[in-house]
């Protein structure tokens, strides 16, 4: 769980922090009203999050939703498209390296966020940006970056997943692979913010050295639809 006693936080970076859960997160990011940057890379949160952000946090100008690009098995999910495009609609700059989203996501975040200056698609496997929808990206997206773009100037392990990558009893014990687990936290104010029983100062970057949970409680079928799911 994360508590900040400051309510003046602008900028949150949270990246591979498998241990933060959807509550956590939910009971923490209310006390956060001016946030306007948010990163929640590679971390096991649900559309519940993104939804409790949007209410939360009215002044989000970006949000940076990073995944793991996978090609095989594919998977389709608009959860967190969906999410972000009705509860983030003062988004300037969004982020979805590896999403699962599908075209009918991307068309949703189009139309819920007019403002959107910045796109970043880059591994999004299940999106054909051709015809009408590349010319309207193109229109309305300043800076739009593809899903076949280049990835040189990616901070993280870009490495595309696929099946071959894990044994059949490896989705549920993968150490993680990339090696890198850390969390920043920026602000323009001075403030305590405790993660667990840990304590940091203005800025700073924690490594966690234990079991990366993959996250995938579904079966990984070929063309799975994480929509069709309820519960996920």
């Amino acid at each position: 769980m994360i508590h900040c006693r400051s309510s003046h936080l602008t900028s949150l970076r949270l990246v591979y922090c498998d241990d933060i859960s959807d509550q956590g997160l939910i009971d923490s990011i209310s006390k956060f009203p001016l946030l306007e940057e948010l990163e929640l890379s590679y971390c096991e949160l649900s559309r519940k999050s993104l939804e409790a952000v949007g209410r939360s946090c009215p002044l989000l100008k970006s949000l940076k939703l990073n995944r793991h690009g996978q090609r095989d098995p594919m998977i389709l999910c608009n959860e967190e498209a969906l999410a972000i495009a009705e509860n983030m609609h003062e988004l300037r700059h969004l982020q979805i390296f590896g999403n699962k989203l599908m075209i009918t996501g991307l068309e949703a975040i189009l139309n819920g966020c007019p403002h959107l200056k910045s796109l970043d698609l880059r591994q999004c496997f299940n999106i054909y940006l051709e015809g009408n929808l590349k010319k309207r990206c193109l229109e309305q997206i300043q800076d739009l970056r593809c899903p076949d773009d280049s990835i040189s100037d990616y901070e993280f392990d870009a490495t595309v997943q696929d099946a071959s990558d894990f044994g059949s009893d490896d989705y549920d014990d993968y150490d993680d692979p990339f090696g890198m687990l850390d969390i920043g936290v920026m602000s323009d104010d001075d403030y305590d913010i405790e993660l667990s029983d840990h304590h940091f100062d203005h800025h700073f970057d924690y490594h966690f050295d234990h079991h990366f949970d993959y996250g995938y409680d579904y079966d990984f079928e070929y063309g799975y639809d994480c929509n069709q799911d309820d519960d996920f």
